[in-house]
């Protein structure tokens, strides 16, 4: 489990990809902190490290990955947004995250509103209907505030410390960006639909 409370921007050294599956060499400090075996958010996608250097860690994603983030359009010096996973003594500063993306949307708009950025993000109407405003939004990994929704998807309000710390600060119009939705919203819409079926 991850809180979206970025460690470090890390960049790609190197990423493999075929017919099975990618294969990813990420540089980063936090590779001090991390064992073979350690799970690792790289952009919002949960992965494992499968071998860790003074330099960084390498971890493989599986096709189901590639189709569902924006991991293989990732290329060899490309920044990446790292946390480590949770410990259970750590504070929970962002939101519960679980690095299991949902899916993508696109960057609509950015503009600059006072010391803030906003980006608008579009989204598939599957996933828009799990926010809601002044709620929990990972997009890249990062823990976000929805500022607004609209018939497209939502908005988020980005301060200059995440702006200069994560990927978003570099993020234009028609970028693609890694969506997870708040799990509790998930999970309240499959309660309510088995309640709704034994009520039938």
């Amino acid at each position: 489990m991850f809180t979206g409370l970025i460690g470090d921007l890390g960049s790609v050294a190197a990423l493999e990809q075929d017919g099975e599956g990618a294969r990813i060499e990420i540089r980063s400090g936090l590779a001090a902190a991390l064992h073979e075996g350690d799970s690792v958010a790289v952009n919002g996608v949960c992965l494992t490290a499968t071998n860790v250097s003074d330099e960084g860690f390498r971890a493989q994603a599986m096709i189901e990955t590639l189709e569902r983030s924006s991991l293989g359009r990732l290329r060899a010096g490309s920044p990446v947004n790292l946390e480590l996973a949770l410990r259970a003594a750590d504070r929970l500063g962002g939101h519960v995250v679980q690095g299991h993306v949902d899916g993508t949307g696109t960057v609509r708009d950015v503009r600059e509103q006072g010391f803030s950025r906003v980006l608008e993000i579009d989204i598939e109407p599957s996933l828009a209907r799990y926010l809601v405003e002044k709620g929990s939004v990972a997009v890249d990994g990062v823990s976000l505030t929805v500022s607004a929704l609209d018939e497209r998807g939502f908005s988020v309000s980005l301060i200059p410390e995440t702006l200069q710390r994560t990927t978003l600060g570099v993020l234009r119009e028609g970028a693609l960006v890694n969506i997870e939705v708040d799990i509790l919203a998930k999970h309240v819409e499959r309660l309510l639909e088995h309640y709704q079926e034994a009520r039938v």
